[in-house]
């Protein structure tokens, strides 16, 4: 087997190993997401925030994820690809801003009423403070992401660019 074809097999297997490794981490952060809801949706069943909040959440896992282990995701060769991805981040963080927006508004306008007014008055107030309080948490862990991201994505073009290791 010719030196060309040994490259092409490693570059493969490579590629091969990358996609599973994309998928198990697209499963951890399913996972993540579920446990984090799961409470919600049992206490909740209507819930209106639930797919923002389970967006949010795995926006800010998979920032964490691409920002500390852009190396090991199938996004590391792909030159055209973050640079696209550095302006789409632009219109995710409006995005999440909105939706962050949008809870709060609802929250102080109709009160938490709004939202566990079913529930009985003694598990009103814990559950109200863990919704809002994981809602904040993973809507401003997404903007945040939305900065620091795009900033990661430029290094890596410019070392790509450059020819330097990442």
């Amino acid at each position: 087997m010719s030196q060309k074809q040994q490259n092409k097999t490693a570059v493969n297997k490579a590629n091969a190993v990358l996609v599973q490794l994309e998928l198990v981490w697209w499963l951890i952060t399913a996972l993540i997401a579920a446990a984090i809801l799961a409470p919600i949706v049992y206490k909740v069943p209507d819930y209106p925030f639930l797919w923002p909040n389970a967006a949010l959440i795995v926006l800010t896992v998979t920032f964490a994820r691409y920002i500390f282990q852009l190396r090991y995701t199938f996004l590391f060769r792909t030159f055209y690809m973050k640079a696209a991805l550095v302006f789409a981040c632009i219109i995710i963080a409006f995005l999440v801003v909105q939706e962050i927006n949008l809870f709060q508004t609802r929250l102080d306008e109709d009160g938490i009423q709004s939202i566990v007014g079913h529930l009985p008055l003694q598990q009103q107030k814990p559950m109200m403070k863990y919704i809002h309080s994981q809602m904040i948490l993973f809507g401003v862990g997404s903007a945040v992401g939305c900065v620091v991201f795009p900033l990661r994505l430029i290094r890596s073009v410019w070392r790509q660019w450059n020819g330097k290791p990442d």
